[in-house]
This record gives C-alpha cells, sequence and structure tokens, in this order.
C-alpha cells in the first residue's frame, strides 16, 4: 500500500487530478476462489460476533491520513 500511495503522490505532482482514495473495494474484500479463508483489509472481522479489530495496517494507514506522511 506504500509503493501504491507513492506512485499516487508521484502522479500528483505530475499534474494528475486525484480527488480521493479507497485502500478497498467491494471486490476487494472477498476472494471469489478462496472464501473466508484469506482476509483483506484493514480490519480483522470475527464472523460470529461481527467484532471488527484493527490491524496493524490501520494504524498506519491513519497515521498517513492524519501528518500526510509515507512512513515505513
Amino acid at each position: 500500500m506504500r509503493q501504491h500511495l507513492a506512485w499516487i503522490l508521484k502522479a500528483i505532482d505530475g499534474g494528475v487530478n486525484v480527488d480521493g482514495y479507497f485502500v478497498w473495494s467491494l471486490q476487494d474484500q472477498f476472494s471469489w476462489t478462496n472464501g473466508y479463508n484469506k482476509r483483506y483489509g484493514l480490519f480483522y472481522i470475527d464472523f460470529e460476533t461481527q467484532k471488527r479489530y484493527p490491524k496493524a495496517s490501520a494504524y498506519w494507514y491513519k497515521n498517513v491520513a492524519e501528518t500526510g506522511l509515507l512512513m515505513a
């Protein structure tokens, strides 16, 4: 994700009009080939309780959103 955002920043510097960015889309959330075996997204979801738990990537992305800096 960091590399992807870095290329978006290069595109903006090159004059590309970027209005927003979505980390995941509906199609990214579910892999048709492996069902629920592989987890995507910034949050882990307990399917039985529907409780969500932020992953390390969620905290990283929050920092990027708040500071505008791409940290490793």
